[in-house]
């Protein structure tokens, strides 16, 4: 009996150096990747931030917390806020950041993705709220630029940079859709009766250069007429008559008339 409990001594041992190794082991050895870092704390202390790679620590003494260096995504979700000139709109966007510190980022702030999300949220809130709707709709980057200033000063101290924000979606209430839409309407009839007047306007300047150019250039209405003329008969349906008009005719009516322009 004795000799058997002799023989199962080191099989005792190996078992429960084995045990002891898978129960050790995972907490003696990490593996970080290449975007992870590992804040170290010992008995409570801060230690130092450790990876990427392979790291050892002292079982049951050391812990950490991992960190993630990516750029990171938070969706604001959407809320209704009213606007500088009383308008009530809906509005969501999107947060990207990243953490620059991995030790602040762990010891200044507890939870630091909830507490950016919620930072998130009541800056785009009083951000809308401050400006007017024309220009959320029109100077989106404008806006986007504030609320990223903002929300970057604000964590900085956590050791996180804010990479860019953008609101995605702007909801206008029914009633002030077809406000705006009346508001383009009358926009477009605008501008259509501007570019026509414009168009009036320089008809008029060439019909007053051509009826120069004709008085100082008798021939010039020649020229025209038997163009006219060419232009009427391409049509095949056209019936026309030929009336010779002598330009000597046209010269006797353009003295005539500038010999009553001297008198005057």
């Amino acid at each position: 009996m004795a000799d058997d409990m002799n023989l199962m001594e080191p099989w005792l041992w190996i078992v429960t150096i084995l045990v002891l190794l898978a129960i050790l082991l995972p907490q003696m050895i990490r593996i970080l990747r290449e975007y992870e870092r590992a804040v170290v704390f010992r008995l409570g202390k801060f230690l130092s931030v450790k990876g990427p790679g392979f790291i050892i620590l002292i079982p049951f003494i050391d812990r950490i917390e991992r960190v993630d260096l990516r750029v990171l995504t938070i969706n604001v979700e959407r809320q209704e806020v009213i606007t500088r000139d009383n308008v009530t709109v809906h509005v969501d966007a999107v947060v990207f950041f990243r953490v620059i510190d991995a030790e602040r980022a762990v010891i200044q702030v507890e939870r630091y993705m909830d507490a950016t999300t919620w930072l998130a949220q009541a800056t785009l809130r009083s951000i809308v709220g401050q400006v007017e709707l024309d220009e959320l709709l029109a100077e989106r980057e404008k806006v986007n630029k504030k609320i990223q200033d903002i929300i970057d000063r604000q964590t900085d101290p956590w050791g996180i940079k804010v990479v860019s924000v953008e609101v995605r979606d702007v909801v206008l209430p029914e009633n002030m859709k077809r406000v705006m839409a009346r508001q383009a309407e009358v926009e477009r009839d605008r501008r259509a009766k501007v570019i026509h007047a414009e168009g009036e306007f320089q008809a008029a300047a060439r019909l007053v250069e051509a009826a120069e150019m004709m008085r100082d250039h008798p021939i010039a209405v020649q020229l025209r007429y038997l163009q006219t003329m060419t232009e009427v008969s391409d049509e095949k349906n056209a019936t026309f008559a030929i009336i010779p008009f002598p330009m000597e005719l046209l010269e006797t009516f353009r003295m005539f008339g500038s010999g009553r322009d001297a008198e005057s």
